[in-house]
């Protein structure tokens, strides 16, 4: 890929229990022209929004209302492989981070201290999704 491939319109679906943190990810993203089709903060919301409009990504934190993102990474593995996960949490010990690579995500970020690692996470997270 080269530097003008950037420009392609990632479509990217956040899941976080956070409507905060889903606005900043959302504008941050919107700033690196990526489209943001669909946000949701619970498991079964995140899995049936992410199943209605197939992103290309998507941004999952590690909590999420009333579960864990691991459930949703766990039933769109399943259902559409071929989708991207970047997690982006706070949790970031290590178990976590190897729990969820080891499930399939694409990526695992720290909000704490890579949020501007993000765009380029999701980017690069949205290159592997193209067989």
């Amino acid at each position: 890929m080269d530097q003008k491939d950037i420009s392609i319109s990632v479509r990217v679906f956040i899941a976080d229990d956070s409507s905060l943190i889903r606005e900043r990810v959302a504008s941050m993203l919107g700033a690196s022209a990526m489209t943001i089709v669909g946000q949701a903060e619970t498991p079964q919301d995140s899995i049936e929004g992410i199943l209605a409009v197939y992103p290309d990504v998507v941004v999952l934190d590690v909590q999420l209302e009333g579960g864990s993102g691991l459930q949703v990474l766990r039933a769109i593995r399943h259902a559409a492989p071929d989708i991207a996960f970047v997690v982006f949490s706070n949790s970031s010990d290590p178990g976590y981070r190897k729990r969820y690579l080891g499930a399939g995500a694409d990526g695992f970020l720290d909000k704490t201290h890579e949020f501007d690692q993000l765009a380029q996470a999701v980017f690069n997270a949205s290159q592997h999704t193209d067989y």
